[in-house]
């Protein structure tokens, strides 16, 4: 049996697809007589537009991950699935008026304009190559793309089975699409490895038998149609596939059809690697905002030998060092088994991966150490109220901590902001807003902030009483699709919802401060080196006209190294009392102090808690030398005032008397 299996745009070009890989694998080994080959049609798309209009990796970037809350990149192709190269344009540019550019909404009607063209000639490509089952891949906003195409090879070789899968297809929303699209034979729900497979076998045995229907109702998850045409829809599997049956992936073709497309010239190729499924924090503590995982939140992961043997046999065999760790979250255990292979390995990995936000400095090294350039730590918010909203089990002082210890060990953090939650008001947001101005040395979010989407299997999507009721599909499925509501209620992921929390000056305020950091961060900077008897720190700060300090106070010392981690005023004057006999301060002292550090920017509180916010300079001896250079202009700027010269770059006034108030306390 021969398996074509299709990755429609907007699959990312610069990764392979794991599902595919996954599936080739399993037709491969498990399928007798059975062999699986890949069509990259996504590849194939760029090489196609490219020759036809201005189009570039940030365009494709765009159809394919930011534009996915507007559907657009699904609309793009609905103009295929539905045969009219107009189709709902007039919605579209009205639903969208406003919300895109004009040169993005000129490109995005073209694109709709000219796709038709190149779904007929991909599902020529695909029926030239004469399988017996054709199978796409349906991820984000592939969805339209892959039911256009196999619309199009059921066309002209009715012959040939089709069958579609993925995170689209999960649950009810595969059943949606099976019962409305009848040229998809098969829909695949959940994980495939196992139902493909013996679905593949299921048709094998009627090809053997004769044209006898084969017995379908024990493929978990299946929809299949009986003798009547009805769509049927098997129940879903019970429980998850066990760690030890989820296959490897084989990414034959992939980097060669890479090489030969224009798309070469545009990514770095990542290697999609995967140690497990599922997320142990959802187990307990589902995130309300959070639809991943779909049918199965149960996390199982991949023995520590085997995930380290798929990760350095992918790496030999592409000879690619850079990898996408797909796990919704880290396997903590890997941290003492694959991750310190990984390091005396000797490999040059570089992995991203999604990590909880309260993992410990150590840990954080020992990532750096094995490659993980890029982390994503889901922090969402700086506010402990708007993080218990959400049921992250973080709080707010924790995920500045991360910023600045991701800082510190070389990790990039990747994060968002999010707002919008049932309960939050813009007293949880107006003391962030406050401090944004001394966290610009650390990781900004990676955009502005965004109002939440209801996501399908996310507890704000199943459990009204939290705060959305009456739900409907957004409304960019309503002129992408062909279907009455009820139908597309089945079919989509993000729902629209009346807004709820802050209201508008408020996120007005939030992203203004949000833009400020992420254009200000690179020039940012603050360090902190600790030498024993003095901790010398170095600030370049928009907000913050000085530049370098010294604390020299021994109790002083004591409550900022205590400040590593998140303490209250009362738990760290009695811990800073303890270290030094003779030196303790009273509570409202220690809290005077904390708010001298806060004006400072030295310290973020949150919710009557505090951390220090200064990471820890790589190279003290020129940190050092850096508070010299900074003492030592700022004793010519003395002597300059004092002969009538200009003085440049004045020292603040609040630096200046935070100096004069407190000793011990240095200040240029």
């Amino acid at each position: 049996m021969r398996v074509l299996l299709v990755n429609m745009p907007w699959s990312p070009i610069d990764l392979p697809s794991l599902a595919l890989g996954i599936l080739k694998r399993s037709v491969d080994e498990h399928v007798p007589d059975g062999s699986a080959e890949v069509l990259h049609a996504n590849l194939e798309f760029t090489d196609w537009i490219t020759r036809r209009m201005e189009f570039t990796a940030e365009d494709y970037e765009y159809y394919a991950l930011a534009s996915y809350f507007m559907g657009c990149g699904d609309w793009v192709f609905s103009s295929a699935l539905y045969d009219d190269p107009a189709w709902r344009d007039d919605e579209f540019a009205a639903a969208m008026k406003g919300k895109l550019g004009a040169s993005r909404m000129r490109m995005t009607r073209e694109l709709h304009q000219l796709v038709p063209e190149f779904v007929s000639e991909i599902a020529r490509r695909i029926v030239d190559e004469a399988p017996d089952v054709v199978g796409f891949t349906s991820t984000f906003q592939q969805n339209t793309a892959a039911l256009a195409a196999a619309r199009q090879v059921k066309l002209l070789a009715p012959h040939i089975v089709t069958v579609i899968g993925g995170a689209n297809c999960d649950g009810e929303q595969g059943a949606t699409v099976h019962r409305n699209f009848p040229f998809v034979d098969y829909v695949i729900r959940g994980e495939g490895e196992a139902a493909f497979p013996r679905l593949l076998a299921a048709l094998g045995e009627k090809h053997e038998a004769h044209g006898k229907r084969p017995d379908l109702s024990t493929v978990a998850g299946l929809c299949h149609r009986d003798p009547d045409g009805v769509s049927t829809a098997n129940p879903m599997a019970t429980s998850p596939l066990p760690p030890a049956t989820i296959l490897p992936p084989d990414y034959s073709g992939y980097f060669e059809r890479l090489g030969a497309s224009v798309a070469r010239n545009w990514v770095e190729p990542k290697l999609v690697v995967e140690g497990a499924r599922g997320c142990w924090w959802g187990e307990k503590h589902h995130c309300t905002f959070c639809g991943l995982n779909g049918s199965f939140m149960q996390f199982r992961s991949k023995s520590p030998d085997t995930f380290y043997d798929e990760i350095m046999d992918l790496a030999r065999r592409h000879r690619v060092l850079d990898m996408y760790v797909v796990d919704n979250i880290l396997d903590m255990g890997y941290l003492s088994t694959v991750l310190p292979r990984i390091i005396e390995s000797g490999y040059d990995l570089r992995l991203h991966i999604e990590i909880k936000a309260n993992m410990r400095r150590t840990q954080l090294r020992t990532l750096s150490d094995a490659g993980l350039i890029y982390v994503q730590p889901g922090i969402e918010s700086l506010n402990s109220r708007v993080l218990d909203l959400m049921d992250k089990g973080v709080s707010g002082c924790q995920n500045v901590r991360m910023l600045r210890d991701g800082a510190e060990t070389g990790l990039s953090v990747s994060w968002n902001y999010l707002h919008g939650f049932p309960g939050e008001s813009a007293e949880d947001y107006d003391p962030v807003i406050a401090q944004l101005p001394a966290l610009e040395h650390l990781n900004p979010p990676v955009d502005l902030s965004a109002r939440i989407a209801i996501e399908r299997f996310s507890p704000y999507f199943n459990r009204p009483e939290l705060g959305f009721s009456g739900l409907r599909p957004e409304a960019h499925y309503r002129f992408t699709y062909d279907l009455p509501e009820e139908e597309l209620y089945g079919l989509a992921y993000v729902f629209e919802a009346p807004e709820r929390g802050i209201g508008k000056p408020t996120v007005t305020a939030l992203n203004a401060a949000l833009a400020a950091w992420r254009k200000h961060h690179a020039d940012a900077r603050l360090t902190q080196a600790d030498l024993g008897d003095r901790i010398v720190l170095v600030s370049k700060r928009r907000a913050f006209q000085w530049r370098a300090m010294e604390l020299t106070d021994p109790y002083e010392i004591a409550a900022f190294r205590l400040l590593d981690q998140p303490h209250a005023p009362s738990a760290l004057a009695r811990k800073a009392a303890g270290r030094v006999p003779g030196g303790a301060l009273q509570e409202d002292e220690v809290r005077e102090l904390l708010d001298r550090w806060v004006e400072l920017g030295l310290v973020f509180t949150d919710n009557g808690q505090y951390v220090h916010i200064a990471p820890s300079a790589v190279n003290e001896d020129l940190l050092r030398l850096d508070f010299m250079r900074h003492r030592h202009a700022a004793r010519v700027e003395g002597d300059a005032a004092e002969t009538g010269a200009p003085v440049p770059d004045p020292v603040s006034a609040s630096a200046s008397a935070s100096a004069a108030a407190e000793p011990h306390m240095t200040v240029v």
